[in-house]
């Protein structure tokens, strides 16, 4: 699993990605705080304030969330940039890795609020998207999609749908990025059982 954001659009940033280690899910196990990492992968460095306006927060709040990724290693600050007062930040790798099926103890436990606050970021996102749908140019409108598939599969099944999914993913963001006109796009991959369907068996809850 990765973040909502997987690539940077800031030349600076180091490609590195880091695969999450306990501390970091724990970090990162919050939506807001999702969000604030992935804007700085999508845009670039910037200050708490910017960050505030971008995403409707108050600057205190943006603050607070930096000074957490911070202090997990996730973002640094940019060097040469800012003043005593306006710090400027960076995102220290690419993307984030979390890989569910090799966790276990502590990890996987932290693990879950993770994939819940990524699952919450991603809903955000989507919100926001939505709500400058009106204001797309035309030829953005001819290719964005909002799909929803209804599929039955096994945990087998999704597995091996995923990986092929991100074979593709990966193709594009080789072979993409330098074509004039092109900008981030948010790419959401969602494949969950529908609520209510995937129990664990009576006596095993």
């Amino acid at each position: 699993m990765t973040d909502p954001s997987a690539a940077s659009a800031d030349a600076d940033s180091s490609a590195r990605d880091i695969e999450l280690d306990t501390a970091a899910l724990r970090v990162l196990a919050h939506p807001l705080r999702l969000n604030v990492l992935s804007l700085l992968r999508e845009r670039g460095p910037s200050t708490a304030s910017r960050i505030a306006g971008e995403l409707g927060i108050n600057p205190g709040a943006a603050s607070y969330h930096l000074r957490r990724l911070a202090a997990g290693g996730l973002i640094v600050e940019e060097p040469g940039r800012g003043t005593g007062r306006e710090r400027w930040w960076r995102s220290a790798h690419r993307q984030s890795i979390h890989d569910p099926a090799a966790a276990s103890g502590a990890e996987r436990e932290a693990g879950l609020g993770y994939t819940h606050a990524v699952a919450l970021a991603a809903a955000d996102r989507l919100r926001r998207s939505a709500q400058e749908l009106p204001r797309i140019p035309g030829e953005w409108l001819d290719g964005i999609t909002y799909s929803d598939f209804l599929l039955r599969l096994t945990p087998a099944d999704v597995h091996r749908m995923r990986a092929e999914i991100f074979e593709v993913i990966e193709r594009y963001r080789a072979d993409g990025g330098e074509s004039e006109g092109a900008v981030p796009v948010a790419l959401q991959l969602q494949a969950f059982p529908v609520p209510g369907t995937a129990r664990p068996p009576a006596g095993d809850e």
